[in-house]
């Protein structure tokens, strides 16, 4: 009933400069383009057909971690992308790469240009162990490490020294067993995924033969999943080695543990403590490399050479479990480990940064502070993915998470929480910023012409694509 007289004569303004809201699409704009940015986007367009969803990304490619996080030899994970280029191509959708938000364009600009902000852009930080040497040559983060390998143009420079034998990786999650993995895979496995280039022919040349895979707690809290577990010890050229005491009473507690866990430790009972049968001691005793997960053990400083240069070594605190299942804290000991290794990556964990001093954030655990993806004090912000829950679960869980954030969105407009009823600019007072400051975003189908000239380069190698390495680079393919 409000505003029949505007609604008779489309020309009039609403005293604000406004068009009709009879016209007013709700305009929402996501920030990141990972996981969480194009689930959110999706779940949007499914519930409100009249929505204009605008995604903005710092880099020119998108995807996020299912392009740099994902390791190079599960290509069947990356199949999202498939339907992330379809929620890409919808008429309600577009993305605009190449713009750093909180740089090129502040969050309030965005605020002021639609009637919701989606913070979606994850962890690119790093967790710090908080021990001394953890800045010598030869300590990298996992998320650094991985990023290398999987052409993230700002690790490229990381070039790790893979000079060394021994290599340990703090922490026991997926990403510790994707980096251990790569550390170990046979050249001929590898050369066949999308792994870049200079990675392939540093691993190549790598003389790492020993990666011990290091977990402050016990078998029984160990936080990968089976198919990873499962995929190292399948892994060809490399046997297993495990300390049998770590698994003292493993054996009584596994009858108690909920399914998952039940499997995971039986499979990890089985590769410790098992004879194993005549082809696979075959298989074993003619391994050139060595996997193990030691267990109890805290790091407490990373040792340099006699230069004050290099890794040369890490002391380790043993531990001892408090309480048991899930719940059980490490607990020190006072007994102490040295292990002589020149390489040390740490997997304790990604980390969400501050994007803009407006936005409120919790930098004691690393999230913005939201009620099922509310921004907490501030009408009008979301965020899902990392960024709400902190870096935990698979992409299942990211694609529940941000789907919540998306239904919360809907509610709000549905409610009219969130004024939806004046028109708003989008992307177009964007780009007009944009212009001004000199930043040109990269559009889609940009996006294409790089897909395309990856996917040509790897069928000319016999992978499935050879990435470029450089924002410089993608953008001169883009702008062909």
């Amino acid at each position: 009933f409000f505003g029949v007289s505007r609604l008779e004569n489309p020309h009039s303004m609403n005293g604000r400069g406004k068009a009709p809201f009879s016209s007013c699409r709700p305009k929402v704009c996501i920030v990141g383009s990972g996981p969480a940015g194009f689930y959110t986007a999706q779940h949007l367009i499914k519930a409100r057909p009249d929505v204009d969803v605008d995604i903005y990304e710092r880099l020119p490619v998108p995807f996020g971690l299912v392009r740099f996080g994902v390791a190079p030899d599960h290509p069947e994970v990356k199949n999202v992308i498939n339907t992330f280029t379809q929620t890409a191509k919808h008429t309600c959708c577009s993305f605009y790469g190449n713009v750093t938000v909180g740089k090129d364009v502040s969050v309030g600009e965005l605020q002021q240009a639609y009637h919701a902000v989606v913070l979606s852009y994850g962890a690119e930080g790093n967790r710090s162990m908080g021990v001394p040497g953890e800045d010598l040559a030869g300590v990298y983060s996992a998320k650094d490490f991985v990023g290398w390998y999987n052409g993230l143009p700002s690790c490229q420079e990381l070039s790790p020294d893979l000079s060394c034998e021994t290599a340990v990786i703090l922490g026991q999650g997926n990403v510790a067993l994707d980096v251990a993995r790569i550390l170990l895979s046979p050249i001929d496995i590898l050369k066949k995924t999308d792994i870049t280039q200079p990675a392939l022919e540093a691993l190549a040349e790598s003389h790492v033969r020993r990666v011990l895979i290091v977990g402050r707690r016990g078998p029984v809290q160990i936080a990968c999943t089976i198919k990873e577990l499962r995929e190292m010890v399948n892994l060809p050229d490399t046997r297993p080695e495990m300390v049998a005491a770590d698994f003292e009473g493993v054996k009584d507690a596994v009858k108690d543990l909920p399914r998952p866990r039940k499997r995971l430790t039986e499979l990890m009972l089985k590769t410790a403590m098992e004879i194993p049968g005549e082809k696979e001691q075959e298989r074993r005793n003619n391994a050139s490399r060595v996997w193990s997960f030691r267990f109890f053990r805290s790091p407490i400083e990373i040792m340099a050479d006699p230069d004050n240069k290099r890794t040369a070594g890490i002391r380790l605190a043993v531990n001892k479990l408090e309480g048991s299942g899930d719940g059980a804290r490490a607990v020190l000991t006072g007994e102490v480990e040295d292990v002589s290794c020149g390489l040390v990556i740490s997997s304790i964990g990604y980390k969400s940064l501050p994007i803009d001093p407006s936005v409120p954030f919790d930098s004691s655990k690393a999230i913005v502070p939201n009620s099922m993806g509310r921004v907490q004090q501030a009408a009008g912000l979301y965020c899902s993915g990392w960024l709400k829950t902190g870096p935990t679960g698979v992409i299942a869980t990211t694609m529940n998470n941000s789907f919540d954030t998306a239904r919360s969105l809907v509610e709000d407009m549905d409610s009219g929480t969130l004024d939806i009823s004046a028109a708003k600019p989008g992307s177009q007072s964007i780009s007009g910023l944009l212009e001004k400051r000199g930043v040109k975003p990269v559009i889609f189908s940009d996006w294409e012409k790089i897909d395309s000239v990856e996917m040509s380069r790897g069928e000319a190698a016999g992978k499935p694509r050879e990435k470029l390495l450089t924002v410089e680079e993608m953008l001169q393919v883009a702008r062909k």
